[in-house]
């Protein structure tokens, strides 16, 4: 297959219908190589870090453990394994606040010195090995979605069966502004991911694979090129259009093999399944290192940290830890918030912890956080125009600070894939993706009422 041009003309750059141009902020950290943190003294590992069911804790109080152990698990299919971060004692299981705005059952370990392994076994060769044996690997490496969406990777492994997958994508648009993390994975760590992608697609059974990168990465672009001839591996690179949400599985679809996944569906729908590279390179890491999840690149970035950098961070770190690691915050920094600034959420407690979805951690100033007032809607359809899953957001909103829920429910508000474009581009402010969280909230919890 071919690996694609080295060079595309940019006004025949694949992308997707509608979408807007944030402003990237990724030249705080585009060029900022991995950094290897030293270990945190404390982590905090949240049993919840994943879509689907939480995990009960394998261990007490008082227990040894070590680094790669498991500590906590769930019997339920779609649920992720949890492991030790460091090796060391587990102090408490305790209630405390998790990253995502509630208070989660979490395992505070203290650690007591450097690495001891808890390795998973490894095959030989993993070329040569039953699939579904590469399959439980992964699941019990507790491997997730890492470019946000933290699903359960070896269950997205198992479409059912009158679901033929033909196509795999490997995700590198990384859309969101200020995140470098998986930019500058593929720069370093670019034979790694694309060994991952080649194990995902052995357990997937499919041949063609391809690679979609925006075009503000161009040194990501030429290191997967080089990757590839390196070991071998027949995928197409594909440069894409920078655009928000870019990344979005269904935009992403479309965008590299023009398929439209229907409204309600998902990637298999289309014959196609969708990884990060961050995913990609835990995978190597488990199937030929013997490694859980354990740890994980985040950006560390914005106008109010003193050094912004991408950092190698174990899972359970508290914030501050990182914080502490590039410099500390300015005198002047008035919000952090995990992830994007288009989808993430705003932090109060600065000791909560690194979990598995931590793509970044963005510390901001007045200069870039502006207050600003709500108005009414004057009905502009701006919104609407930026919508690439074709939504009235303005409508979906209206209707839930309305609680007409079913009316909100026939409209499409559960396609909503909150991307956030709607209220970035709203003249009157209105918290248009907020609204439409809490009206999907609603009416899950409406459902689950009326099913009894």
């Amino acid at each position: 297959m071919d690996s694609g041009p080295k060079t595309v003309d940019a006004s025949k750059l694949r992308t997707f219908k509608k979408g807007v141009h944030p402003t990237d902020y990724k030249a705080y950290t585009n060029t900022a190589k991995i950094e290897y943190l030293p270990l945190p003294d404390d982590v905090f590992i949240p049993l919840q870090q994943h879509i689907g069911e939480p995990g009960k804790p394998l261990v007490s109080p008082g227990d040894e453990v070590r680094t790669g152990q498991c500590v906590g698990r769930s019997d339920k299919y779609v649920s992720s394994p949890v492991h030790a971060s460091v090796t060391g004692k587990v102090k408490a299981i305790a209630a405390l606040p998790h990253p995502v705005g509630v208070k989660a059952e979490m395992i505070h370990i203290q650690r007591t010195g450097e690495d001891e392994w808890d390795l998973l076994p490894v095959p030989e060769d993993w070329r040569a090995e039953p699939t579904d044996n590469l399959r439980k690997l992964i699941r019990e490496a507790g491997i997730v979605g890492l470019g946000g969406a933290a699903f359960p990777t070896h269950v997205k492994l198992s479409p059912p069966a009158d679901k033929p997958i033909d196509a795999f994508i490997l995700n590198g648009c990384e859309c969101e502004p200020y995140l470098t993390a998986d930019h500058r994975a593929m720069v370093e760590l670019a034979e790694k991911i694309l060994t991952g992608m080649d194990i995902l697609m052995k357990v997937l059974g499919v041949d063609k694979g391809y690679i979609g990168i925006e075009t503000n990465k161009p040194a990501a672009i030429e290191a997967m090129r080089t990757g590839c001839a390196c070991i071998g591996l027949d995928a197409m690179i594909v440069p894409l259009r920078t655009k928000y949400p870019q990344g979005a599985e269904k935009m992403l679809i479309q965008a590299i093999l023009g398929r439209k996944v229907p409204a309600g569906g998902l990637p298999m729908d289309v014959g196609v399944i969708v990884n990060n590279v961050g995913t990609a390179l835990a995978v190597t890491e488990a199937v030929t290192e013997g490694k859980p999840l354990i740890q994980r690149i985040v950006t560390v970035t914005g106008n109010g940290i003193n050094k912004p950098s991408n950092v190698m961070a174990r899972i359970g770190s508290p914030f501050d830890h990182l914080i502490h690691h590039c410099g500390g915050l300015k005198e002047e920094t008035t919000q952090v918030f995990m992830g994007g600034p288009m989808m993430g959420i705003a932090q109060f407690d600065l000791a909560v912890p690194v979990i598995k979805a931590t793509s970044g951690i963005i510390c901001t100033t007045d200069s870039t956080v502006k207050k600003v007032e709500t108005s009414p809607c004057i009905s502009c359809g701006s919104c609407i125009s930026a919508c690439s899953m074709n939504l009235l957001p303005t409508r979906l909103a209206r209707l839930t600070e309305m609680k007409q829920l079913e009316a909100a429910e026939e409209l499409g508000i559960n396609h909503c894939i909150e991307c956030g474009s709607c209220a970035f581009v709203c003249p009157s402010h209105i918290p248009l993706v907020q609204w439409i969280r809490v009206g999907k909230y609603r009416l899950s919890q409406m459902n689950t009422s009326a099913a009894g």
